[in-house]
C-alpha cells in the first residue's frame, strides 16, 4: 500500500489515493495549525479502518526511551522504528524500545538476505514530512516492508512516534498487525 497521486482535480489541486482513502492536497499538507500531514493522514487511515487509538503529546526527546520516559509509556510498548536496507530496499525494522536489532538473526530471518543499517541520508527523502528518527511503524504507507520483532505481539498495546519528537499514537498491537501485515520473528538482540 502506497500514497499514490491521482489526477489533478479542477481546482487544481492534487489528489492522493492511499487504498480505500482519498485525500485533497490540503489533507496531504495538513491543516496548517500544527498538525502534519503524515499524521492528519495516519489518523485519517486508522478512522477508516475503525481503529481505536490515542494520541499522546510529550516534551521533547530524542531517543527511544526517553520518549517512553516522557510520555510515560512502558519502553516494551513503545515501538521503535529502526530503518534498514534489505538487499538493497528499504525497510522497517520494528521492535521494543529497550532493545537493539541484531543484524544477524534480522539475515537469517530473512532466509540469508543481505541486511544493513540505512543511513540518514538513504531514508531522509522518503519521509520528508517527518522529523528525522520519528516515523511511524507503518512502512505499508510508504511502499516498504515491515519486520516486527515478536517482543512487539506480548503486549496487548503498542506505542510509536507519529512523526515528530512530542507525540505518539498508542493502539491495539491487534491492530497494527492486521493494517500493516509484518513479518514477525525474533530479531532483537539477546531474545
Amino acid at each position: 500500500m502506497c500514497l499514490t497521486p491521482l489526477n489533478d482535480c479542477e481546482a487544481g489541486m492534487k489528489l492522493f489515493r492511499l487504498p480505500d482513502t482519498v485525500f485533497t492536497a490540503q489533507d496531504y499538507i495538513g491543516s496548517g495549525k500544527g498538525d502534519t500531514m503524515p499524521l492528519n493522514m495516519l489518523k485519517k487511515f486508522l478512522d477508516e479502518h475503525k481503529v481505536v487509538y490515542e494520541t499522546v503529546r510529550h516534551s521533547p526527546a530524542y531517543t527511544s526511551q526517553k520518549t517512553a520516559a516522557s510520555a510515560h509509556v512502558p519502553g516494551k510498548e513503545l515501538a521503535k522504528t529502526v530503518v534498514v536496507k534489505v538487499d538493497g530496499k528499504l525497510a522497517m525494522a520494528v521492535l521494543p524500545a529497550p532493545l537493539q536489532v541484531d543484524f544477524a538473526r534480522l539475515k537469517e530471518g530473512l532466509a540469508g538476505a543481505t541486511v544493513e543499517l540505512a543511513s540518514e541520508q538513504d531514508f531522509r527523502d522518503k519521509f520528508p514530512e517527518c522529523e528525522v528518527g520519528a516515523m511511524p511503524p507503518f512502512g505499508n504507507i510508504y511502499g516498504m516492508q515491515v519486520f516486527a520483532d515478536r517482543h512487539l505481539a506480548e503486549d496487548d498495546e503498542i506505542a510509536f512516534n507519529a512523526c515528530t519528537h512530542t507525540e505518539l499514537i498508542m493502539l491495539p498491537y491487534k491492530d497494527f498487525e492486521r493494517l500493516v501485515k509484518p513479518k514477525v520473528f525474533a530479531f532483537a538482540a539477546g531474545s
